[in-house]
């Protein structure tokens, strides 16, 4: 029995239980699956009470990603990468920490949208911690380029030069967009969540594949889009499920079937 949890705050809009029970039975893997609500100041201890009841790991949301990186003993180079941890492995003394978000969305652009990234030109809108989250997992791809857009155009610059290791980025202030189409415009703003949509040049969107990060509902990003040619749309519930599978393998080694669960999720 794989002891595991969700922490948050707040928690009780969660999916992931209900993920990870679709996944268990799939797998016949045996799994308690629980939402901790965690006071903001105190996550580490209620992980480390967690941990000693017996605990495999736990996935980390809102707003623990950063206390859960600095909790970690070891950490994976897309957790040291992204800055921050969703998911945390416990294996004897040791505390891994790991981020699966990029991971997620990687896949579900791959397996259910059938779109592959290499030699692409990838736009992503924001450049804070959604975007450092995501970034090493889509220049993995090898995309032609990825180019990093924000309202401050500085905080978009330092995010291209720190991943410019890794694959051709660049960045820049969203003013600086132009009407020239690109391959995939991903949505990492917290614009969505206000109902807002960026001030950005409408061209680029023309046969472009739009991605927005929130799910849940239909959003002013991806109404631009479908007022502006976009060849596809989606929204992020394809990566929620996909961050959990890779959560799910990595505590497990099971692999689960991501598509049913999309499925049964919208339905």
């Amino acid at each position: 029995m794989y002891k595991l949890a969700v922490f948050g705050n707040p928690i009780e809009h969660s999916l992931s239980p209900d993920i990870h029970a679709q996944f268990a039975q799939q797998t016949g893997v045996e799994v308690d699956y629980q939402k901790i609500l965690a006071p903001v100041n105190d996550f580490s201890q209620f992980a480390t009470a967690f941990i000693h009841k017996g605990a495999s790991g736990f996935n980390v949301t809102v707003p623990f990603k950063l206390d859960a990186f600095n909790f970690a003993t070891e950490l994976t180079l897309n957790a040291k990468t992204a800055g921050a941890v969703n998911t945390i492995k416990i294996q004897g003394s040791k505390i891994i920490g790991e981020n699966t978000d990029g991971i997620g969305l990687v896949n579900d652009l791959t397996n259910h949208l059938n779109i592959e990234l290499e030699n692409k030109v990838v736009l992503i809108l924001g450049a804070g911690g959604a975007t450092q989250g995501i970034l090493l997992p889509i220049l993995s791809k090898n995309p032609k380029r990825v180019m990093i857009a924000n309202r401050t155009a500085s905080k978009a610059e330092k995010l291209a030069r720190d991943f410019a290791k890794y694959g051709k980025t660049c960045g820049f202030g969203l003013d600086k967009i132009k009407d020239d189409p690109v391959d995939i415009i991903i949505n990492a703003t917290s614009a969505s969540l206000a109902g807002k949509m960026p001030d950005i040049a409408s061209g680029c969107a023309n046969h472009a594949i739009c991605y927005d990060l929130m799910y849940g509902q239909q959003t002013p990003f991806m109404d631009w889009a479908k007022a502006n040619n976009a060849a596809v749309i989606a929204d992020g519930l394809g990566m929620l499920v996909e961050q959990a599978a890779s959560s799910f393998e990595f505590w497990t080694g099971a692999k689960p079937d991501t598509r049913t669960v999309i499925k049964n999720l919208r339905s």
